[in-house]
């Protein structure tokens, strides 16, 4: 009886308490991933063919790798932020160079040569 009792306030105000940190780690940093990745897109020159998701996933890598510089070089944490805008435009460069589509060319007939 008493180890059941002692299992519940374990669960209750241990195992809880850690779940929901978890799950707001996951939305915050979700969050995170959306305004960087927009960031690093606004930053990085011309057209980018990638998509929303790309976006979030371009951000969340500069936001993981940015922050981690950041901490280790112990940088104030506007100068972390601006590593992590840097770090999202990189992978926002380096997605959408390797995901282009050659311009389709129309010659005068109508006919469309890729």
């Amino acid at each position: 009886m008493i180890l059941a009792v002692f299992a519940l306030l374990v669960l209750i105000f241990v195992v809880l308490p850690l779940a929901g940190m978890a799950i707001a780690w996951v939305i915050w940093t979700a969050v995170a991933g959306i305004f960087l990745g927009a960031l690093g897109r606004l930053i990085v020159p011309g057209p980018q063919p990638i998509g929303v998701f790309a976006t979030i996933a371009c951000g969340l890598v500069g936001s993981l790798v940015g922050g981690i510089i950041g901490t280790t070089a112990e940088l104030h944490r506007f100068a972390t932020l601006l590593v992590e805008i840097g770090i999202a435009a990189v992978a926002v460069a380096a997605w959408s160079g390797t995901h282009r589509r050659p311009i389709a060319r129309r010659h005068h007939r109508g006919i469309i040569d890729v």
